[in-house]
């Protein structure tokens, strides 16, 4: 498969603090990769770094061909990548259908498509985002990120902290995507359901790749050790 991203000894820091020391991972196109590893060990960092929200250094970044190491977030965000941040981060004074408006960009998803994927937020399009419930604050920003078009979907902790009900929800959504062809680059803790999905994994422990593999060829050790599961 052709590989679309390409991180290769991703170093970054906040400050005089190190937090990555070289992470390295690719997703070709139509794969759904999982970035995984304990709290804290430079995960979301990583995203950061990808997104270019913050400096970092690497031997290789680039996505879809392009160099994305001197490029600001919003001409990144151009190429194709599209960004489902922690904590959702929705725009909480604007309507539904206005959050989803004022990030769309040409293309197959569109107010329409989201809302059959998540049909409860063509229930709520009028509703305010600060009055959603967390799960429909979450597909609310799953929906934003995919009316941008992105090449490549970036899900941070998408069913963090969510009602099982609704992280099922969520996990169906991914699922479709993924049926769909689109690629993902996905953080997240369930093994289980992550097994069912993702076609690798990257573990990062203490701001560095220790394993890439199948999820199906880590061991109860291995898992217990970069995991603590």
């Amino acid at each position: 498969m052709t590989a679309l991203l390409e991180i290769e000894d991703l170093t970054a820091s906040y400050g005089p603090v190190q937090a990555l020391f070289g992470v390295s991972l690719s997703v070709a196109e139509g794969e759904v990769v999982a970035l995984m590893g304990r709290n804290g060990m430079g995960k979301t960092t990583t995203i950061r770094a990808l997104m270019r929200m913050m400096p970092a250094n690497a031997r290789r970044l680039a996505f879809a061909g392009h160099d994305l190491g001197a490029l600001p977030s919003h001409r990144a965000a151009r190429l194709g990548l599209g960004l489902v941040p922690e904590g959702r981060r929705c725009f909480a004074p604007l309507s539904v259908a206005e959050n989803i408006a004022v990030a769309a960009r040409p293309g197959s998803w569109d107010m329409t498509r989201v809302c059959t994927l998540f049909p409860r937020l063509g229930e709520r399009r009028d509703q305010l985002a600060a009055t959603l419930s967390g799960g429909e604050q979450q597909m609310l920003a799953i929906a934003r990120a995919l009316v941008t078009n992105p090449r490549l979907l970036v899900l941070d902790e998408a069913t963090e902290g969510l009602a099982p009900v609704v992280r099922q929800e969520i996990w169906t959504a991914i699922r479709a995507l993924k049926a769909d062809g689109l690629s993902i680059l996905l953080v997240d803790k369930s093994l289980k359901e992550l097994r069912a999905i993702a076609d690798r994994a990257v573990i990062v422990e203490r701001g560095q790749t220790v394993w890439t593999g199948t999820l199906d060829a880590l061991s109860p050790d291995q898992a217990d050790r970069w995991l603590g599961v």
